[in-house]
């Protein structure tokens, strides 16, 4: 029997400045093929399940581009929001930074840090960890993003100019959360011509995965797997839209009658 990502394990305990507290945090990690696991006390009897969902997501990126993560990286199981926005703050170097309710994970090349799941229900707004299905597409949406920062010319895509539609967007895709229900919104969004006039418009708004997600989804289906994973180390929308060979405003009207041709 193959085991698949499951290589080695690996138990101790770290110490670790998370800032939520005035205290230490005490970290556990789990080592793994492809990634370290840190998680506190409180997780302990939830990492083997919280691993399964990484696996999946793993897998499922890997077959969509067709490869493998360049190198190893973290994931980081917080115990609550205040941890996280801690995390955030430093990382972004943001002190008076305050995370919205429905935020309850982020991915760059390095690393994953994401909310205990099964606290979703009080720490967020809007995700529910019972949902298995939105919950993998959630996870596996993060590691999408960590996946594109390990090719990106910015790794945590702080350097990186008007390519929010295509970052949010080759999550959305790649993780199976553009789905028919969001694309019929785009459409009558369009049958009403009430979408953005510019790509840097559409990660706004409440249908930016949608919107982001359908460019991809198009994009994928015009150029190909490998043309769509080429534009993957590009920082900038001028470069993207330059290694498709089309304008702005090209692409936006070959979105609209892509999606038009769709059948509900």
């Amino acid at each position: 029997m193959k085991i698949r990502f499951h290589h080695f394990i690996i138990a101790f305990s770290l110490l670790s400045v998370v800032g939520w507290s005035a205290n230490y945090t005490e970290w556990i990690v789990k080592k793994y093929q492809t990634y370290a696991l840190y998680y506190t006390k409180f997780d302990e009897k939830n990492t083997n399940e919280y691993s399964k969902f990484i696996d999946n997501g793993i897998t499922s990126v890997k077959d969509f581009f067709d490869a493998s993560y360049k190198k190893s990286f973290d994931v980081y199981i917080h115990p609550n929001r205040v941890s996280l926005d801690s995390q955030w703050r430093r990382d972004w170097n943001m002190p008076g930074f305050k995370s919205e309710c429905w935020m309850v994970a982020s991915g760059v090349a390095n690393k994953l840090d994401i909310i205990s799941p099964k606290l979703w229900d009080i720490e967020s707004c809007e995700h529910k960890y019972a949902d298995k299905i939105k919950t993998q597409q959630l996870i596996t949406h993060e590691l999408v993003h960590v996946f594109h920062g390990q090719l990106n010319a910015s790794p945590d895509f702080s350097d990186a100019t008007g390519i929010d539609w295509f970052v949010e967007g080759l999550a959305t895709y790649a993780s199976g959360q553009c789905d028919s229900a969001r694309i019929a919104k785009v459409k009558k969004a369009i049958a009403e011509n009430k979408i953005p006039v510019s790509l840097d418009k559409f990660w706004t708004g409440k249908l930016k995965y949608g919107l982001s997600g359908s460019v991809v989804m198009f994009i994928d289906h015009k150029y190909g797997r490998s043309k769509l994973k080429a534009l993957l180390s590009f920082n900038k929308n001028t470069e993207i839209l330059a290694a498709l060979n089309i304008t702005e405003p090209a692409l936006l009207n070959d979105l609209k009658t892509y999606l038009e041709s769709l059948k509900n």
